[in-house]
């Protein structure tokens, strides 16, 4: 069994903003620290924070970006490329609304814009070299997902053509990884075509089983799907390499369920909570981990629809802390055990 889960570390993207202390590295990386933080993981598309095409061309830069978490107690767990990830592939029905993750200069401008989100995951593996990390979380993107629950019938082969398609564009950019050393975890999620177990068996097939797809598990989402999140983690535990710490809750009613009726976060019979605020089992989650050696960082994850983010930040690193199993080194029935002797066994067994 390997070494414990490391943590508690926080995702930035949800803090990151223009006052302080979420406006510079320097300053959202004390205040991380300040609540009991031993990691954090970056978004690469905020500027405020990270400079991502220096990373990728300058180790002295990455050096000093560590540096500066390191002086605050803090390590970098993984870089985030979830928007980027999101534009690799875009179904022409959300053109428009994904132009909003592009830069200006691609804006409205499909090809481009893909070619723009590879060139910055590209960046992202190099970035990701200079600064020793082994993992990274992104999004896979979609082109089925506007089909996931059709009527009338899809046409024979259409989810087929996409995932050739999803994989064809991925196979590049894994290979990357992999020249670097760094699993690309996909975080499984509705809106994305790989959204559940099914659909990640799909992709991985599609991709000869790749070595560096990878999982970025996060129960949240399965909660609101009602996908038994336990099991997942027996299923699929030698590719889940990352680990979002992020509740949730599901209360159907006679009004609705899991497709939630178009309301907006607070009204949603599946919406997502602080840690300790939702039903997520996160004692079973952390004992699947502890049981399967899962070695790697427990990221709290906010998005919560009532509680305010410095609030559940704070108490999020406790809750993570306090749930993180330190793994026992002998048997608890050890005291009770002898020296092996092979004449004995026999005859226990009845065996000459």
């Amino acid at each position: 069994m390997a070494s414990n889960v490391k943590g508690p570390a926080i995702f930035l993207a949800q803090f990151a903003g223009d006052a302080k202390p979420f406006n510079s590295w320097e300053s959202i990386c004390k205040w991380a620290a300040s609540l009991g933080y031993k990691g954090v993981q970056v978004p690469t598309w905020d500027g405020r924070l990270f400079d991502l095409a220096k990373a990728a061309s300058s180790k002295d830069y990455c050096d000093k970006i560590a540096g500066v978490a390191k002086k605050h107690g803090l390590a970098i767990t993984e870089l985030s490329t979830h928007l980027q990830g999101q534009l690799v592939a875009v179904n022409p029905a959300y053109n428009e609304a994904f132009d909003a993750f592009a830069p200006a200069q691609v804006k409205g401008k499909p090809r481009e814009r893909q070619k723009w989100a590879v060139d910055q995951l590209m960046m992202a593996a190099q970035a990701s070299k200079h600064l020793g990390l082994t993992a990274t979380v992104t999004f896979p993107g979609a082109l089925a997902w506007p089909y996931v629950y059709p009527w009338p019938q899809r046409p024979e082969g259409l989810i087929d053509a996409a995932f050739d398609e999803l994989a064809r564009r991925w196979k590049p950019i894994l290979n990357a990884y992999d020249e670097v050393g760094v699993d690309v975890c996909y975080e499984i999620h509705p809106g994305e075509d790989v959204f559940d177990g099914a659909t990640f068996e799909m992709f991985l097939a599609k991709l000869r089983n790749h070595p560096r797809c990878c999982i970025n598990y996060d129960p949240s989402h399965f909660v609101l799907q009602q996908l038994d999140y336990l099991a997942f983690i027996d299923i699929y535990h030698e590719r889940i390499k990352a680990f979002h710490v992020k509740d949730a809750e599901f209360n159907p009613d006679g009004r609705q369920g899991v497709y939630s009726g178009y309301q907006p976060w607070i009204n949603r019979a599946g919406r997502f909570r602080s840690l300790g605020d939702g039903q997520v089992d996160f004692a079973g989650i952390f004992s699947k981990m502890a049981q399967y050696g899962y070695d790697s960082w427990a990221v709290l994850e906010w998005e919560c629809c009532l509680k305010h983010p410095e609030d559940g930040a704070r108490e999020g690193a406790q809750f993570i802390a306090d749930h993180i199993i330190r793994v026992t080194e002998k048997a608890f029935d050890d005291f009770a055990g002898g020296s092996v002797d092979k004449k004995q066994i026999k005859r226990f067994l009845g065996l000459r």
